[in-house]
């Protein structure tokens, strides 16, 4: 996963990354492409 401060180039990268709030942090997850995970802080 990786660990950024902006995740808005990283959402454009593949049609299926959405990105969710979990406990007060953004990630960007992808179901059908998983290592486009990403976290952001």
């Amino acid at each position: 996963m990786k660990v950024r401060s902006s995740l808005k180039s990283l959402k454009k990268r593949h049609a299926d990354c959405q990105v969710v709030r979990r406990k007060g942090r953004v990630y960007v997850i992808n179901k059908t492409q998983r290592r486009f995970k990403a976290r952001q802080g």
